[in-house]
């Protein structure tokens, strides 16, 4: 149906505007107001009016497949209405519309538009997508779920409940489908006459006729079922998501959040289960989506996926396709999976750690920034941790290759590690090749330094504790890997921050000794609030390095 969007913008300012080549599902995914669901809104308003709006800001435009007059008959089969009485019909002329609009056209012309839709992209859009596109968002979605009406069963059906009841097929496939994820029988209920009603059963319908009839049989039947007006809101929004994308009227169908009110494995199944029923319909399916459990589903149906990440910061906005491989990877490796890293898809920004009391103690570091020195914090930024030093570039070099500013911040005896590690270290962190020499000399220089004046670089003041004129060249050597956005602590270790609170020990204890004397309670007198030294400057560095378009270390496309 859709074969191409063009968007206004690429992954960064200076790159060409993403053209993107349709697949079934199109997955947007990003921060908060970078413009997810905006797009969803502008190819609805494109599909109804064959044209883009003055006001888009991210659709610059959308190409169609040609099609042939054996698919135009098809979707003349679904969307020819019957006139209404009185109804004036001119010769030729037939009616088009859906469960809410409809308007007349010459049936030829009508064909026509099937062979050439680019050529013809108002009347296309105007007399089939505008009856053909759907929007589902929180609201509108839970609607789909309410009692609705059977129609002239001689007609075709008014809405898509009376499809999915006169259709054994399909009705069949949702009933699979949402027994895979409740264990309980969808069924339709017509027993209340000229009315429709969901219903989950704890048995199976014997045949189609139990289902669908109004007999003694029929009636004692649904009499036992529950309906699912009284269900969780869960149920709810997965039960009229899945009835809508199976009932296969819609031809492009945008769904806004459809994780909202679902367990986290309801929006695995749900991602996987419209990836593969637009498989296998020929429809375009675009959804908006903070969900890393929903975009799971999607990739491992199989079915061909395209994951959008849009971002928009400080007026700049950028669009970059994301490969669906690389995302399975993150997904399958345990390592990986189990520090959360494809929540960074949903983030402006991340910073690495070495260990969990390091990623506790800047995170909190960073709220405190945020709320009385905003300018100083880093706002939207995931905090995840590593196992350790060694395996830090594991984390952020994938992110980066998917376009996230990730950060590191590591101990500084990370220049300690020659060969393997530091090579790793820098190939994370998208450092020039070519630059792995230079550096790597400076860093063996500067660690014989401490060795020969016996000096532990962790523990008793880092860079501080040098001559004058090698503490300048370890500045300067920290400073240019941190354009790279992988920071060293130059004093030390964690445990080297905010030493006039006088915490002594290491890792959890020390941590947990440092939050109590850093205070809880905002309003009291001993409640550390930041400075413009010390850790608070650190950390004002690294979102300056976030938050730099033209920041060194990422991938340009």
């Amino acid at each position: 149906m859709i074969t191409k969007l063009k968007l206004k913008f690429g992954a960064t300012p200076e790159s060409e505007n993403l053209e993107l080549t349709t697949t079934p599902v199109t997955v947007f995914v990003g921060p908060n107001n970078s413009g997810k669901s905006k797009i969803l809104n502008e190819i609805l308003y494109y599909c109804r009016e064959g044209q883009k709006n003055a006001q888009d800001v991210i659709l610059d435009d959308i190409e169609f497949q040609n099609m042939n007059i054996e698919f135009g008959n098809i979707a003349l089969s679904r969307l020819k209405r019957k006139p209404f009485p009185q109804e004036s019909i001119q010769p030729g002329n037939i009616i088009v519309g859906n469960y809410s609009e409809r308007t007349q056209i010459s049936e030829q012309g009508f064909l026509s538009f099937f062979n050439n839709p680019n050529e013809q992209r108002y009347n296309f859009c105007h007399f089939f997508l505008r009856y053909s596109s759907l929007f589902l968002d929180g609201q509108n979605r839970m609607q789909l779920i309410n009692h609705q009406q059977a129609g002239d069963l001689q007609a075709p059906p008014v809405n898509s409940l009376a499809l999915l009841f006169r259709d054994d097929n399909k009705r069949e496939e949702v009933r699979r489908i949402l027994y895979d994820a409740f264990k309980r029988y969808f069924v339709i209920d017509p027993t209340e006459l000229g009315t429709l009603k969901m219903k989950f059963s704890n048995v199976e319908p014997e045949n189609d006729i139990q289902e669908r009839g109004i007999h003694k049989d029929a009636v004692d039947f649904h009499s036992q079922g529950q309906e699912i007006t009284n269900l969780s809101d869960g149920v709810k929004a997965f039960t009229g998501i899945i009835t809508q994308v199976v009932a296969g009227d819609p031809s492009v169908l945008m769904i806004d959040e459809p994780e909202a009110f679902l367990h986290p494995s309801l929006s695995f199944k749900l991602g996987k289960e419209i990836s593969s029923s637009a498989a296998n319909s020929n429809k375009n399916i675009f959804v908006s989506t903070h969900s890393a459990n929903f975009i799971m589903g999607c990739i491992q149906s199989g079915v061909p996926v395209n994951i959008v990440r849009l971002t928009y910061l400080h007026g700049v906005p950028t669009a970059r396709i994301l490969p669906s491989e690389n995302l399975l990877k993150l997904m399958r490796n345990p390592l990986l999976r189990s520090t959360g890293v494809i929540e960074g898809l949903f983030y402006e920004s991340v910073i690495v750690t070495e260990s969990d009391s390091d990623r506790a103690f800047y995170q909190e570091i960073n709220e405190r920034l945020l709320k009385f020195m905003p300018n100083s914090g880093i706002p939207n930024c995931l905090f995840i941790n590593a196992q350790n030093k060694q395996t830090v570039h594991h984390i952020i070099r994938p992110l980066r290759e998917l376009g996230i500013p990730a950060a590191t911040i590591v101990d500084i005896d990370v220049i300690k590690e020659g060969g393997t590690v530091w090579a790793n270290f820098l190939k994370g962190g998208y450092v020039p090749e070519i630059s792995y020499d230079s550096l790597g000399n400076m860093r063996g220089t500067i660690k014989r330094k401490f060795d020969e004046l016996g000096i532990n670089m962790k523990t008793q003041g880092g860079i501080s504790t040098l001559p004058p004129d090698v503490r300048e060249a370890a500045d300067n050597f920290l400073n240019q890997i941190a354009e790279y956005g992988l920071f060293v602590i130059k004093n030390g270790e964690l445990e080297s921050w905010l030493k006039e609170l006088e915490v002594t020990g290491h890792g959890s204890k020390w941590l947990i000794d440092i939050f109590e004397k850093m205070g809880e309670n905002p309003d009291s007198e001993e409640y550390l609030k930041p400075t413009e030294v010390d850790v608070w400057y650190f950390m004002k560095t690294i979102g300056e390095w976030l938050l730099e378009p033209n920041r060194k270390g990422i991938p340009k496309d």
